[in-house]
């Protein structure tokens, strides 16, 4: 079977987009080969969609570390765990502005406004009845047993009056949220700004990550435009604009997004030079006249470790590791179909590229009943109308991305379909 059966499904499904409810092992050392290639022409036999997602995680080790300024590092992962490199607080602080008191009140003022201020250094020790005006963050003076707020005091002619606090209020102890030595982050958490922020509070200018990885995007196709309306059989590409921000958002640095045509010779000099962790090629992935990737990478001399996934739309997706070590991605070019190759096979290659754990699963309750392939796995763009609701769209055939622009994940289908209220796992798509 083709993805024409994609395409026969989204009409059959209905305007809801689904029938009515009716009754890290080898790295780049490489992993298990495929014992046969298809013929030329036959339709692609390959693996089982969770299991193409497996090799495709296993067929790459992590990335050198390497160390970034703190203003460098968003988005990459921590190559070792991150570990406080002084107490935090550095040292007694206030939490609110007033004054820093000892024992009981009234108190004696022994300095007037603006006191002690953050970032200035330690004052002088306070005796029992003595107080000092204090701001936030500032260093609390040794002998202070307790910080009054503003709100609650009064000053005038040297003298503070107000209820007294209990000891300890409003004082930020030396240590509170962590030790010097104490583990903040695990290794492998990606770093967001709160992450960075913490990272700046305990001391560090630079940290070693594992880098974003390098990707490079070869559009393919002499029938493609790249302006303009469609004419004369040709059609706009929707894969150049479309791939490399997908990739970013799954984690990569994109490099380039080169447009080579049907020119085999370009696209051999373009694999064999690339500097990327990743290449991704659209279109070419088929047996038709002008599908030269299949041979350029023969000529190569690269190991084909998926050639075909069992999964609609997208079937005939590869995946290939070039002879230095780099893996490539082969998408389809239908753009659904491309779309099911980003997630089924680029986003566990970028995660293992990155040292990033697998995503946790997230599951939903179809609204409708989703028609299946007779044996593969099927991608369905859905919309979340509530937190544990899925709900098909139409526009999901493999040539189309109407659905998935308007869609908040992609709901796998085993083969033979799904029926109302069953329970599906569900993809994330990037929301920006």
């Amino acid at each position: 079977m083709t993805d024409e059966f994609d395409d026969a499904l989204a009409l059959a499904n209905g305007p809801a987009g689904a029938a009515p409810a009716a009754a890290r092992g080898a790295g780049r050392r490489g992993v298990a080969r495929p014992r046969h290639a298809p013929a030329e022409g036959a339709a692609h036999v390959g693996p089982a969609w969770e299991s193409a997602r497996a090799t495709a995680f296993r067929s790459v080790r992590p990335l050198p570390p390497r160390r970034l300024p703190l203003d460098l590092a968003l988005g990459h992962t921590l190559a070792a765990p991150l570990t406080a490199l002084t107490d935090l607080p550095a040292f007694d602080t206030s939490a609110m502005d007033g004054w820093a008191v000892a024992g009981p009140g009234p108190w004696r003022l022994t300095a007037g406004e603006p006191g002690l201020l953050a970032g200035a250094p330690a004052a002088g020790r306070l005796t029992d009845g003595e107080a000092v005006p204090i701001a936030t963050g500032a260093r609390v003076p040794e002998g202070a047993t307790a910080v009054l707020r503003s709100e609650r005091g009064t000053a005038a002619d040297r003298r503070l009056r107000g209820p007294s606090p209990q000891p300890g209020a409003d004082i930020r102890p030396r240590g509170q949220e962590c030790r010097s030595g104490t583990e903040l982050l695990p290794a492998r958490t990606t770093l967001t700004p709160a992450a960075l922020g913490l990272a700046a509070a305990a001391g560090y200018d630079q940290l070693a990550v594992r880098p974003k990885p390098r990707a490079e995007v070869l559009v393919l196709g002499d029938e493609l435009l790249f302006r303009g309306l469609p004419h004369d059989g040709r059609i706009r590409d929707a894969l150049g604009p479309m791939t490399g921000p997908w990739l970013a958002a799954l984690g990569a640095q994109v490099m380039v997004t080169r447009r080579l045509g049907d020119d085999a010779e370009a696209l051999h000099e373009a694999m064999s030079t690339s500097r990327a962790d990743l290449i991704v090629t659209t279109g070419s992935t088929a047996a038709g006249p002008m599908d030269h990737l299949r041979a350029v990478l023969a000529r190569l001399g690269a190991h084909l470790l998926i050639s075909g996934v069992a999964v609609r739309p997208g079937h005939p997706m590869l995946l290939a590791e070039l002879p230095g070590g780099t893996p490539l991605v082969g998408l389809p070019g239908n753009p659904l179909a491309a779309v099911s190759g980003l997630l089924t096979l680029a986003e566990p290659l970028l995660r293992a590229l990155a040292d990033r754990p697998a995503a946790a699963e997230r599951h939903g309750r179809l609204t409708d009943e989703v028609r299946g392939h007779p044996e593969d796995t099927r991608l369905v763009p859905v919309e979340l109308p509530e937190p544990d609701a899925a709900r098909p769209l139409t526009y999901a055939g493999p040539a189309m991305l109407r659905g998935i622009a308007a869609a908040a994940a992609l709901a796998v289908i085993p083969a033979g379909g799904a029926r109302a209220q069953d329970r599906v796992r569900l993809l994330d798509l990037p929301a920006a």
